[in-house]
């Protein structure tokens, strides 16, 4: 997102009560995509690139199609605010249209109604022998009807190659125009003759700093016809033949693919027109096509969060937490970068799954453990965040390890969750695999690195939490570090020096929890102040507690005064944190009593979908540590599980679109900022799947069955 498209955003939404100015939201619209490039069309048809964390490539700014009817139909309003007379026509713009995803692959269906009919759009980022370009395909359904009106489509897209919208040049090729800056060069071409017939310059100071808007298209060049050459827009017409029109964009690095290659792929793609058929088969086989087994409950939701886990995702196998909305930093930190947790979670998340339902993620599971191994600091720890696409530090706030700074500016609970996986991988590569060897000894100064942000009581130093919005000794942390210490410690000793240290750890970690007990609330404090007092608000981030006690319940043991209160603090968090606005169907978990992030004109918490998600698979973990310990309470807990993971469901009250989970959602049902987080799909595959298995999933399913020994 260019600086001049967030002031022209703030413009027009500094007023609005639920959208943040200054923003590129996603939280209407669908995502193709494959091998790192990561293509939003919107409603509207509208399409940007959002994969420049992925890629390095920051490709399409914006583009918008109409319709050009050289002789529209009579009886067309020419007062439409969707119309504008032209010496050639008259423009249609595209309305809002009903997207879908076609099958289980990354292509999006838009249909759209317009005054010569209905068109049918298609949407697919497909692999070339240059990289994956992006294909727009649309088509009438009567095509008597557009041949008649003359029609053309007519595209304006606007290209920022290196994030650029100044000092960007453009070639005009036979079918093509290339857009560059320095490395990275773009291209748009199409099926049939491509007439660009305007281009140039962003808008100028003066329309950028004026109060109104300025718009999205470029300024009129008057007499400075040589500009039509120095800007990155694109308007261009596009013939409609047999009532189809194709066109395509190709995002490539010059290093690494030369202009020939490019025309030549982009040609040989568009080579004749592609039919639907083609572009499906196409889509099909992009990496972010999904294939499940026939015996996968709930398979909707399963597609739709294992499609959305590909398109977050960087050929490396490190993963963006989610398209980044507010690259500007307006009113977040951004998005557009590998945290550890999330990506840490999510891997563990899909291990699980994996093993109940053979989804065939070896792959996946190998690329991340070969992201971790390669990312690792010296002292054993990771970094506050990367860049998806080669690992290198990206900008963030909490890498103490990296400058002179304490543990009071690190995320301790980033490393435990790395670890964890890291042990759990291990546990399923053979002896004698390379990588093998590599994780082992990853896992070896992992533990180095955890131990040396514990305290003498057994629990972490204060670091910064989950949420990264405050310091403290939480309990978050505590747990992430007992599930650590105990996936390390269920390793056997000769692939691990340290297993008998995790082992020691978690018990003495176990034990310390005790100091977290708030008595007269019945939970778990979310955190212990500097003088040793105790936060006892409820915060979803503890659900973390209850898979860290399943993992410690595998080497040691898990007492029954602690299953009470595990009990206790999640039926309380649960119960507590619920949220149920009148006026709209929105239901769920808030984040934690009195958060006040990104409330705009609200008066309370908003719900988030990471947070339901959690405390579904938190009851569903808890659920199965009763069941194996024969208590009757397992079956509460599987009902609560179903409850809350009913709500993050496709078509429950907090999935929108393509089964997305949006971040959060204000009281009135509008959805808000990360669209769709991979954190909270990982978490909605694994929970089916821990339910699943414990035979829990159905309302009708009787009491959860133990684990098989």
């Amino acid at each position: 997102m260019r600086l001049r498209d967030a002031l022209d955003d703030h413009k027009r939404n500094r007023d609005h009560p639920t959208r943040f100015p200054g923003e590129r939201r996603t939280t209407a619209g669908l995502f193709a995509g494959a091998g790192g490039r990561l293509v939003h069309v919107a409603p509207d048809g509208a399409v940007r690139d959002f994969g420049y964390p992925l890629s390095g490539r920051a490709g399409v700014a914006d583009s918008r199609f109409a319709l050009r009817l050289g002789d529209p139909p009579a009886g067309l309003d020419r007062e439409r605010p969707d119309v504008r007379e032209t010496d050639d026509g008259v423009v249609v713009a595209f309305g809002e249209g009903e997207q879908s995803y076609h099958a289980a692959t990354a292509l999006v269906e838009t249909t759209h109604d317009t005054p010569v009919g209905g068109v049918r759009r298609l949407d697919a980022t497909v692999d070339t022998a240059a990289g994956e370009a992006h294909v727009t395909r649309i088509a009438f359904e009567d095509p008597g009807r557009a041949a008649d009106a003359n029609a053309s489509l007519l595209v304006g897209c606007t290209f920022a190659p290196e994030g650029r919208d100044a000092r960007v040049g453009q070639l005009h090729h036979d079918g093509a125009v290339e857009v560059f800056h320095d490395r990275e060069h773009d291209y748009l071409a199409a099926a049939g003759d491509l007439d660009v017939f305007a281009g140039g310059l962003p808008a100028r100071p003066g329309a950028v700093l004026s109060p109104e808007p300025h718009g999205r298209g470029a300024e009129s060049l008057g007499d400075r016809r040589e500009e039509d050459h120095l800007g990155g827009r694109v308007v261009a017409a596009v013939p409609v033949v047999d009532g189809a029109a194709t066109t395509a964009t190709l995002s490539t690095d010059r290093e690494e693919v030369d202009r020939e290659t490019a025309l030549s792929a982009l040609s040989g793609l568009l080579d004749g027109p592609i039919s639907e058929r083609e572009l499906g088969d196409m889509a099909a086989e992009a990496d972010t096509s999904v294939s499940l087994p026939a015996d996968v409950p709930r398979p909707d939701a399963a597609v739709a969060d294992l499609r959305v886990l590909s398109l977050l995702s960087a050929p490396t196998g490190l993963r963006i937490a989610g398209p980044d909305f507010d690259p500007h930093y307006v009113h977040s930190g951004g998005y557009g970068y590998t945290w550890f947790r999330d990506d840490a979670e999510i891997s563990g998340f899909l291990l699980e799954a994996d093993a109940r339902f053979d989804l065939g993620l070896d792959d996946w599971h190998r690329r991340s453990a070969r992201a971790y191994v390669d990312t690792q600091l010296p002292d054993g720890t990771w970094p506050h965040r990367v860049w998806p696409r080669n690992g290198e530090l990206a900008p963030g706030w909490a890498n103490a390890r990296l400058e002179a700074a304490n543990d009071l500016e690190y995320q301790a609970d980033q490393t435990a969750s790395v670890v964890a996986f890291l042990a759990r991988v291990l546990a399923e590569l053979p002896e004698g695999d390379s990588l093998a060897e590599e994780v082992a000894d990853a896992v070896d100064a992992g533990v180095d690195g955890l131990v040396e942000s514990l305290d003498a009581d057994g629990r972490p130093v204060a670091c910064q939490n989950a949420w990264e919005d405050a310091v403290g000794r939480f309990a978050h942390t505590a747990a992430r570090f007992l599930d650590a210490f105990s996936a390390v410690a269920a390793l056997d000793d000769d692939r691990v020096a340290r297993v008998g240290e995790a082992r020691e750890r978690a018990d003495r970690l176990y034990a310390a929890l005790d100091d977290l007990w708030v008595e007269e609330r019945g939970v778990y404090a979310v955190s212990e102040y500097g003088d040793g007092g105790l936060d006892g608000r409820l915060d979803s981030a503890t659900f973390a507690l209850a898979d860290a006690h399943r993992a410690y319940a595998a080497v040691g043991e898990v007492d029954g005064e602690r299953l009470d209160r595990l009990v206790a603090h999640v039926r309380a968090t649960v119960e507590g944190l619920r949220h149920d606005p009148a006026g709209s169907a929105v239901e769920g978990l808030v984040r934690y009593e009195g958060d006040g992030w990104r409330r705009r004109g609200q008066g309370r918490e908003k719900v988030w979908t990471v947070s339901t998600a959690w405390g579904a698979n938190a009851a569903a973990e808890l659920s199965a540590l009763l069941a194996d310990e024969a208590d009757d309470r397992a079956a509460e807990f599987a009902a609560y599980a179903r409850d809350l993971l009913g709500l993050v469901d496709v078509g429950g009250p907090l999935s929108v679109a393509g089964g997305y989970l949006p971040e959060q959602f204000f009281d009135d049902g509008t959805p808000d900022s990360a669209t769709p987080l991979g954190w909270p799909h990982a978490i909605r595959l694994a929970t089916t799947a821990l339910l699943d298995e414990r035979e829990a999933l159905a309302a009708g399913d009787g009491e959860p069955v133990p684990a098989d020994d």
